[in-house]
């Protein structure tokens, strides 16, 4: 099984995740220190048996872009946790540490709920 993650955006290609993201993941243990920023690429709906978006802008964004063969592959990361209350990861970038904190407890969430999607 491989993983990946792009953005949809080309702004910060090559660049490392954002200090605050870094230090909110670091809290919890995961270090993305060695990350870098790229932009999903036409070969990723070919590569990807899943390709999931944060938030219901950039699954716009990847349903404009992907042949009409691999639309049913394209979904909301949090549909994988419903328990969640919401659709989207909201962006923190303008927000405090709090709104940093929020998004990783979001996508545990939704890592969680994807791992046991995968294994049934």
């Amino acid at each position: 099984m491989h993983a990946d993650s792009a953005g949809t955006g080309n702004y910060h290609l090559g660049a490392p995740p954002d200090r605050r993201t870094q230090e909110a993941a670091l809290r919890r243990g995961y270090d993305l220190s060695a990350l870098r920023a790229r932009q999903v690429e036409s070969v990723d709906f070919t590569r990807f048996d899943l390709l999931l978006a944060m938030d219901e802008s950039n699954l716009a964004d990847l349903r404009a872009r992907a042949p009409e063969a691999v639309q049913k592959r394209l979904k909301l990361f949090l549909e994988f946790a419903p328990e969640a209350g919401r659709i989207d990861v909201p962006d923190p970038y303008h927000g405090t540490a709090r709104d940093f904190d929020l998004v990783v407890d979001l996508v545990e969430r939704g890592a969680r709920g994807l791992i046991r999607e995968l294994a049934r």
